[in-house]
């Protein structure tokens, strides 16, 4: 029993495991005047970094382009689809008319028929804004006419003026789709 009590020192067992850890932790750490110095990567370090930002980066815009495309053919198919619908019902009238005008005897009806299924498809197009653009007495504009030929004046008020349209030009909004195809007088 002396043996124990000799090597006794009036500490705790628990006091002298806190005491060990604290003397460990004071090893491991660096002393208060030592500042730790962090070393600059390495220039294959940083190759490799902008490497792998650069992959990402053009990896990103590869998606981006894809998905752009897919949207623009995706909007381009539902333009037509929306138009397509727009004319169906001209189509479908145009079938019952053909199939109505083989029993009809009177071509004054028959013209009737055909003039109201005209209409119906010209305001169709308006909906969408397909604009027809009237160019007989006006100043040739080769900005959204074709001159087919020109003819002689019969006076000095015609010159360069369009006396005749062989074809209707039209407009798709602001955007000449089709040319007037225009006789011009000189």
């Amino acid at each position: 029993m002396q043996n124990q009590e000799d090597n006794y020192n009036g500490n705790s067992p628990e006091d002298e495991i806190e005491q060990k850890e604290t003397d460990i932790k004071a090893e491991n750490d660096p002393k208060p005047d030592e500042k730790t110095i962090s070393e600059p990567p390495s220039d294959e370090a940083k190759l490799k970094e902008l490497n792998d930002k650069y992959l990402r980066l053009y990896s990103d815009f590869d998606n981006y382009r894809k998905r752009t495309l897919k949207e623009k053919s995706e909007i381009i198919k539902t333009a037509a689809e929306d138009v397509f619908k727009a004319i169906l019902p001209v189509i479908d009238d145009f079938e019952r008319a053909v199939k109505a005008h083989e029993k009809i005897q009177d071509v004054k009806l028959i013209n009737e028929g055909f003039l109201l299924i005209y209409n119906k498809l010209k305001n169709a197009s308006l909906q969408k804004g397909l604009i027809a653009f009237d160019s007989i007495g006006e100043t040739f504009n080769p900005d959204i006419m074709e001159a087919i030929t020109h003819v002689p004046a019969q006076n000095d008020a015609q010159v360069g003026k369009v006396i005749d349209e062989v074809e209707k030009g039209y407009k798709l909004g602001d955007k000449v789709i089709r040319f007037a195809k225009v006789v011009v007088a000189q």
